[in-house]
């Protein structure tokens, strides 16, 4: 196409713990989805992995946003801040120009026409010219390498940092479908109150994730035993430098009541599911994406309360991304893109 130099391509999985954006079928930005601004000026002072270095640790001048809340947008100038400025570290390291943008962001499948709007203004305010969006079970389903248009039944859970998509997906569409506010910052969340409640020590969001991610688990007897965790922070009492090990059965078991809202999902999609699609899910089992997908444990734990095999997809934290990337590319031949 001629003045093809003059569009940049990219697909971006605007998630609410990261952000996650391709060009050219290359990973350019992987990053918090985290902006740092500063109260005077309005004005942006650091993006992704720097605003997240600051997070919880700024001075009074300073305001960390996490500009995606449950899946969605609660703070659009933030959010389009923070779409700028990634896009902004792009088109520095490519060229010293500013290119039209194309654009693939993804979005929850539980998404309100609202919702959906803020997204793609966003976008737009942010320098996109052709907006396209795609929902997050779709493209989770494309990232693993499932043929969406076949006339088959694949089932997909993705448990990302704001919701739990849950989707049956076949010939090009989402059959049945539910999300939940239950997932990664829930999970965050529990293990805070939990060290709290048991062992009296305050912990901010940064220790509990990586608690989360360190000795997280979803059932109590893990195949490979996981050394205690020893973690460090005031008594909530005294206030006093105090320490606590943690293991990750305390962990599986302060986690259990969200993850029991996720197995009732997924037996309410699959209640959803026509009994052909259904023979289809139970003969290929059911694929874990997202962050969620590396608890430990899970896919034991789901496939037994749930009587069907699940499988954690390879990198399950970008298949989302990944899935986007594929949907860019051919954008053409989808009729599932919405724009």
């Amino acid at each position: 196409m001629a003045f093809s130099f003059l569009t940049q391509e990219l697909a971006i999985d605007l998630g609410t713990a990261n952000t996650v954006i391709f060009m050219n079928d290359k990973k350019v930005i992987d990053e918090p989805s985290i902006i740092a601004i500063d109260k005077l000026t309005g004005k942006p002072i650091a993006v992704g992995t720097r605003a997240k270095q600051m997070y919880e640790r700024t001075s009074p001048n300073i305001k960390t946003i996490r500009p995606l809340k449950d899946g969605v947008i609660a703070d659009f100038d933030a959010s389009e801040q923070m779409i700028r400025e990634f896009i902004k570290m792009i088109n520095y390291k490519k060229s010293f120009f500013s290119p039209s943008l194309k654009m693939v962001v993804c979005i929850p499948s539980g998404s309100t026409e609202v919702e959906i709007r803020a997204v793609r203004d966003a976008s737009e305010h942010s320098g996109g010219r052709d907006v396209y969006l795609i929902l997050e079970p779709m493209a989770a389903a494309l990232g693993i390498g499932l043929d969406v248009n076949a006339p088959s039944g694949n089932m997909i859970v993705d448990i990302g940092g704001g919701t739990t998509e849950i989707a049956v997906i076949s010939l090009g569409g989402i059959v049945a479908d539910e999300s939940i506010k239950v997932a990664g910052d829930v999970f965050t969340s529990e293990i805070q109150q939990y060290m709290r409640q048991q062992h009296n020590i305050k912990v901010g969001e940064p220790t509990a994730e990586d608690i989360k991610i360190k000795i997280g688990a979803a059932i109590s007897e893990l195949d490979e035993a996981i050394e205690p965790l020893t973690v460090h922070g005031p008594n909530l009492m005294t206030f006093h430098p105090v320490e606590a090990s943690v293991t990750s059965q305390e962990i599986a078991h302060c986690l259990d009541k969200s993850l029991v809202k996720i197995e009732s999902t997924i037996l309410s999609v699959l209640e959803q599911t026509p009994p052909e699609l259904y023979g289809d899910i139970v003969q290929k089992g059911i694929f874990l994406t997202g962050g969620g997908a590396l608890l430990r444990g899970l896919d034991q734990r789901l496939s037994k309360k749930i009587n069907i095999p699940f499988h954690v997809a390879d990198d399950p934290l970008r298949a989302v991304a990944r899935g986007t990337c594929a949907a860019l590319k051919n954008s053409g031949s989808f009729n599932f893109l919405m724009r």
